[in-house]
């Protein structure tokens, strides 16, 4: 059996926060209902799509989930929902600020429809703190949180994290909240609201650069580039390549005194670079000296030579190369998946459990695609009382 068999969850969400979070308990096994406004999610027009016109962003998050259309600014469609949730086992949502309190659908209404439900709430800030209440997206969190302050070069303008880390990372915490209350709902029988802030997901990351600014006697770059955070371990860097470029550190003098053997460099030998202490107070000179090495090499043969050698290294790939790197297609997280319609690309799990099989993920439905059958099978709703809210504008 999978791991969330039997768990039924309802997404109320949109983006990648609460989405990402009921992907994961989808692909553990759990039924999950995806509910959207009438017109559906913003990334449902994502202008980025594959070759049928459907969009890859909402596809990716989305998969493997049933989808209703819902109007929860009408009665009704709150009504609906709270019937829903008298029946489900985890409600997420991550709407705008306030927005389920407003409709009368906010965890202290909902638990009396269902004690045992467990509502996971994604904010930006948090429901208490000076910022509570405040929206926020991936972006304004990382200028928020000093993520785009410390990423970038030191000379250069704050820029922002390539992937979005930050509404990846809040999921992940959601999902570990939910899995935790589902746990204690079995001793206790009683659900509890769940709740995780895109700001708090994302600062224990910044621990490398909050120790580095703590240790420093005077003032020191938040910007690093790609050296370590905490500008404490040196060589710690993306070096050029002969084709390209490869990433390697030295973290321990084990590490450094096997780098200096296959660089065989005479000027790595200076006895200021014994100790992690004197290479970080050298680092430009050290990066220029493996720089000078590793320009003699492909990115490939250094990731060869250096792995050997026990020394932490990756080539910086692109992204086409990453799409066709054999150890992502073996994971499967990356995943192509065929079935009537053909082939499309969406997300597998990170989860591998050794005993619960993952669930294999299928298109999102379209949009209000599993309405009335949701309807029908899990509220019992006669063909007569659908069409009464399909006229009202409801569904």
């Amino acid at each position: 059996m999978t791991a969330l068999e039997g768990v039924k969850v309802i997404c109320v969400g949109q983006f990648y926060f609460a989405p990402y979070c009921s992907m994961l308990m989808a692909r553990l096994g759990a039924d999950v209902i995806k509910v959207e406004a009438l017109n559906g999610e913003p990334y449902r027009r994502s202008p980025a799509v594959d070759k049928d016109g459907e969009s890859i962003q909402f596809r990716f998050v989305n998969s493997g989930k049933r989808t209703m259309r819902l109007d929860l600014k009408k009665p009704e469609g709150q009504d609906v929902l709270r019937r829903l949730a008298g029946q489900a086992d985890v409600l997420v949502q991550n709407l705008a600020p306030g927005a389920m309190d407003r409709f009368g659908l906010g965890y202290d209404s909902l638990r009396e429809v269902n004690p045992r439900l467990i509502m996971a709430s994604g904010t930006g800030f948090g429901s208490f703190g000076p910022y509570a209440g405040e929206p926020a997206m991936d972006l304004t969190i990382q200028a928020r949180t000093a993520v785009m302050s410390t990423t970038g070069f030191e000379d250069g303008v704050p820029v922002r994290t390539g992937p979005s880390v930050v509404d990846f990372m809040a999921g992940t915490h959601l999902v570990a909240g939910v899995l935790a209350a589902l746990y204690q709902r079995s001793s206790t029988g009683r659900g509890q609201h769940v709740e995780v802030s895109l700001q708090d997901a994302v600062l224990p990351a910044l621990t490398s650069n909050i120790a580095g600014y703590l240790n420093s006697s005077g003032p020191s770059p938040e910007r690093t580039g790609n050296r370590h955070g905490g500008m404490s371990v040196a060589p710690y860097n993306a070096y050029e390549a002969a084709d390209g470029w490869v990433t390697l550190l030295c973290p321990t003098d084990a590490h450094w005194g096997r780098l200096c053997g296959l660089m065989d460099e005479p000027d790595a030998k200076d006895p200021r670079f014994d100790g992690v202490a004197g290479r970080c107070a050298e680092m430009d000179e050290v990066d220029e000296i493996v720089g000078r090495w590793t320009r003699t090499h492909t990115k490939e043969s250094l990731a060869a030579i250096l792995k050997d050698a026990n020394i932490p290294c990756a080539p910086v790939v692109t992204l086409p190369e990453l799409l066709d790197d054999p150890h992502v297609r073996a994971r499967g997280v990356l995943r192509t998946v065929t079935d009537e319609q053909g082939a499309f690309e969406t997300l597998g799990s990170p989860l591998f459990l050794s005993d619960s099989p993952i669930v294999e993920p299928t298109r999102p439905g379209k949009l209000g695609e599993h309405t009335d059958s949701v309807l029908r099978g899990e509220l019992g709703m006669s063909e007569e009382e659908i069409s009464a809210l399909r006229e009202a504008a409801v569904i």
